[in-house]
């Protein structure tokens, strides 16, 4: 069959797309000027702010309006922040704080500084309420365990996201935050009824909806109460029936990536993007190893649905429409201004110090390493850029014994992150405290354990800012020279 180009530009319309490198690739432009909705950008894309300047200027001049978005939660997720970690703490410091008026400003700024870099939509903030703290995919993305705590400040993320210049996108709907699985690598479940779906999960997304978002992304999760043995992001009954009709969103239903293995494992990338718009997603987000090729292969399966019928040409035109009328809401957004050292101040207020913390003598400072989540990827984190000589450790290789050898007739100190999730850490630090109760646990990650210490402090986060603001607590000498 011959290529129809008026079905080719619909089906471009569609897509958000990734590419390899810190240029704009031959593919992506054309593909711009031939109706590709936009780009999603990653570290892979981002060197430095002049950098990512020019390459958003690029594409920005390769068609009209294009969407040129990133994944900037602040905090554990940044990709502006990869090299160095973020300006800004992320969702779970600012619910800690709860001052929705400190959240709305710090997420202005942040949009503030997204928008002068060049970005026209950031695929933020986290939705979700974490009622599960072993949740591997969520944690410190979250707002909180509370429901109408997250909604509250879901609904100011995203005011001040759009305040700032860039369209928010709350996510992972209809909520992620009760799974026990990490959807990158399979399909959680989220075991829920109708009732406690609308009590818990759905609340903060009725209150992004009141706070006027721009767009809503699914998540590749499975409601078994609901009848669903597939993807929420593939079920009409919640995509067009949950979200469209129910809760009356009117802007733009993006998908999470569709190369996540909880979508697409079994059927594959194209069969799954064809499936994502006949359920009602208008914008497929496509993941971050998805180039040339594989965006062709999906473009081409969806005309093909079209013509065999699957997917109706009506519907691909709806979901075409709703990303023009995006792309037209961000190509003229008045610029605010980034608030210098909000993100700090904020994350200062977060900290949380549990005990009695007298001055520390010469202190030995060692971190137990915790993988990265896969929405994180490698971003700095920790006390070592206040505490020179700070060494990192596994526990499962590292002995207590030596560690304590180490920090003999000095103060000790223990970083850890999300403790709670890793038995093998727990473990170690509870050796450590049992010889030396004195000694200091800084949780940089969600506090849901607490060992035998004296003093343990929270942070809410493991972001620069959030380090920083720790080894103020700690009376680090070289927290002047950092930040």
């Amino acid at each position: 069959m011959p290529a129809d180009p008026h079905l080719d530009r619909l089906a471009n319309a569609t897509l958000l797309v990734p590419f390899e490198s810190y240029d704009a690739p031959r593919w992506v432009l054309d593909g711009l000027a031939a109706g590709m909705a936009g780009v999603c950008l990653f570290h892979n894309n981002i060197a430095e702010p002049e950098q990512v300047a020019r390459l958003n200027g690029v594409l920005a001049e390769a068609a009209e309006s294009p969407l040129i978005s990133l994944d900037e939660e602040g905090g554990d997720v940044t990709r502006i922040g990869q090299r160095q970690g973020s300006r800004y703490p992320g969702s779970a410091a600012l619910g800690a704080v709860d001052d929705t008026s400190l959240t709305r400003a710090v997420h202005c700024s942040l949009g503030a500084e997204l928008r002068g870099l060049g970005f026209t939509m950031d695929l933020a903030p986290s939705a979700d309420v974490n009622t599960v703290a072993e949740n591997p995919g969520i944690g410190t993305r979250s707002f909180g365990a509370d429901a109408e705590l997250v909604a509250r400040h879901t609904a100011a993320a995203v005011a001040g996201l759009q305040e700032g210049g860039v369209a928010a996108c709350a996510k992972h709907f209809p909520g992620h935050g009760a799974t026990h699985q990490d959807s990158h690598l399979e399909l959680p479940v989220v075991s829920a009824d109708r009732d406690l779906l609308f009590d818990r999960e759905l609340r903060p997304f009725q209150a992004a909806i009141g706070a006027g978002v721009r767009s809503i992304l699914t998540a590749h999760i499975r409601l078994p109460e609901l009848g669903l043995s597939g993807p929420a992001t593939l079920a009409p009954s919640v995509v067009g029936g949950l979200l469209r009709t129910e809760l009356g969103f009117d802007g733009v239903i993006v998908t999470d990536a569709i190369e996540m293995e909880g979508v697409s494992a079994r059927i594959g990338m194209p069969e799954a993007a064809v499936r994502a718009l006949i359920a009602g997603c208008d914008l497929l987000c496509l993941g971050r190893f998805v180039y040339a090729d594989g965006v062709a292969g999906i473009r081409a399966a969806i005309t093909e649905a079209v013509a065999q019928g699957r997917l109706s040409g009506e519907r691909l035109e709806e979901a075409a429409w709703r990303t023009s009328q995006l792309r037209a809401w961000t190509s003229d957004r008045p610029a605010a201004e980034v608030v210098e050292r909000i993100g700090l101040d904020s994350a200062r207020r977060a900290v949380r110090v549990d005990g009695e913390l007298a001055e520390l003598r010469d202190p030995v400072v060692v971190e137990v390493d915790a993988p990265p989540g896969i929405a994180v990827g490698e971003v700095p984190w920790g006390l070592s850029p206040w505490f020179p000589g700070t060494e990192r450790l596994d526990a499962a290789t590292a002995r207590p014994a030596d560690v304590l050898a180490s920090a003999r007739g000095r103060d000790l100190v223990v970083v850890v992150r999300d403790a709670h999730r890793y038995p093998a850490t727990r473990e170690f630090v509870a050796e450590l405290c049992r010889a030396r109760p004195e000694l200091v646990v800084v949780e940089m990650g969600l506090p849901a354990w607490r060992p035998q210490c004296r003093v343990h402090i929270s942070t809410y986060g493991a972001a620069r800012v959030n380090g920083q603001s720790a080894a103020e607590v700690l009376g680090a000498p070289a927290v002047a020279s950092v930040g």
